[in-house]
């Protein structure tokens, strides 16, 4: 049997790799395309990555049989506009704008969860204040960005409009090209008038972060599983993303319940998806943060240790019109974790982990992958996708048998790691 020619935009070395893991992978040829650098990292001119995607297929000699991709914008919506000018399967741009626009998005799952997502309302242009109705503290993030970029928490009225003027400063480099990208589908007038340079506040969540991942095949909508995002005490930045959930099951079981709910509203099909909450362990309420229209490729090492195969399984199978499915339990370790070393003051990288000193490492810790993002020479503020109040040092990729032992081999791997910064060890973070 041929193999399958299935695009991958994006593709990244460490991806790749995960790649081979899923079911059938000897059924697959994959093929990047446009660099990884070309969308995660800078501007992102949108007709030209376009056009240049499309010259990488029509050059291509053989089946065009899938195109997929993992990453947040402008891969996420880079992915439905290619998918159905060549009659892939895919989601509808539609939809997944409606996911992707942080105020459309909360339109849409008002109707439907209305007790399950904060106040919510946009920042006037004419008077940039706190909308009516709503109560510090808030959040204040532009309608469209990733990776907690721009965005900032306030607590009163100065640091609301230190906010403002720090979003606006810096919204057009996503907000441009996703306005781009709405102008190639057919929006409600309101979204149309709004754009995608809008700031959306929101009164503040709190709880304990979760999320739920998933996917829609052919209208029928499949939770694979429910995982624990742990922040760091005192911040709002990510720990650890930890699977499976060591929440309640009833909380579990509300999350799918509201998963169901907005992917069904926002009219998603044949993709995956993952949705952030906000949960009271003790009352059993969640609350709704985010729905991504696409899985997360910081979760594919954690099903593989704990189900058997990446969640990338599930993205190739559906790119290539089959149905998915994803085993249970069927891994070699009980709980996995994908915890972020992060530094929380800038400087330079004057040292970071050689290729060497991980193979010695994995050597002495099986279950362990650290992709390193800070490389010698980067001066930290320079990095790209931040969140506003650290930087990404490392991922560490940790699977155990138990919660526990989870945090203790963390932390001997940590500790482990060289990273020296404008010439002074790094601690543990």
């Amino acid at each position: 049997m041929s193999q399958k020619n299935v695009f991958v935009v994006g593709l990244d070395d460490a991806n790749r790799r995960t790649l081979q893991d899923i079911g059938g992978a000897v059924n697959y040829r994959f093929h990047g395309l446009l660099e990884a650098e070309d969308v995660l990292e800078g501007d992102f001119p949108m007709a030209e990555l376009l056009d240049r995607a499309r010259g990488q297929l029509e050059s291509f000699d053989g089946s065009i049989d899938a195109i997929v991709g993992y990453w947040d914008f402008p891969v996420s919506s880079i992915v439905p506009i290619l998918c159905r000018e060549y009659g892939l399967p895919g989601a509808p741009l539609e939809a997944v704008l409606a996911c992707e626009h942080k105020y459309w998005s909360r339109l849409e799952q008002q109707k439907v969860i209305p007790d399950a997502i904060p106040g919510f309302g946009l920042v006037s242009d004419e008077d940039p204040r706190l909308p009516e109705g709503l109560s510090y503290p808030v959040w204040l993030k532009p309608v469209k960005s990733f990776s907690s970029e721009l965005a900032f928490k306030a607590d009163d009225g100065e640091s609301f409009a230190a906010a403002v003027r720090e979003i606006t400063a810096g919204i057009s480099r996503v907000g441009e090209p996703f306005e781009y990208v709405m102008g190639q589908a057919e929006l409600p007038r309101e979204i149309e008038e709004i754009g995608g340079t809008a700031i959306l506040v929101e009164e503040a969540l709190t709880g304990q972060q979760a999320a739920t991942e998933g996917y829609v095949y052919q209208g029928e909508v499949v939770l694979n599983g429910a995982l624990d995002s742990l922040n760091y005490p005192g911040t709002s930045s990510f720990q650890r993303h930890q699977y499976p959930s060591q929440l309640p099951q009833s909380v579990v079981d509300r999350m799918r319940e509201v998963s169901e709910r907005v992917v069904r509203q926002v009219r998603l099909d044949n993709c995956t998806f993952s949705i952030e909450f906000f949960c009271d362990p003790d009352t059993g309420a969640v609350h709704l943060l985010e729905i991504n229209a696409r899985h997360s490729q910081s979760h594919a090492e954690l099903f593989e240790y704990v189900d058997g195969l990446p969640n990338h399984h599930c993205m190739v199978s559906i790119g290539v019109g089959e149905d998915p499915t994803l085993p249970m339990r069927q891994g070699p370790y009980a709980i996995a974790a994908k915890w972020y070393h992060r530094a929380y003051e800038d400087g330079v990288v004057k040292r970071a982990p050689t290729a060497d000193e991980l193979e010695e490492l994995y050597a002495r810790e099986p279950g362990v992958v650290v992709d390193v993002q800070a490389h010698a020479g980067t001066r930290l503020s320079d990095m790209d996708a931040q969140d506003s109040y650290s930087y990404e040092l490392a991922y560490v990729y940790v699977g155990a048998d138990s919660e526990d032992e989870l945090v203790e081999k963390y932390q001997r791997v940590v500790e482990s790691l060289p990273f020296e910064i404008s010439g002074r060890q790094e601690g543990v973070a």
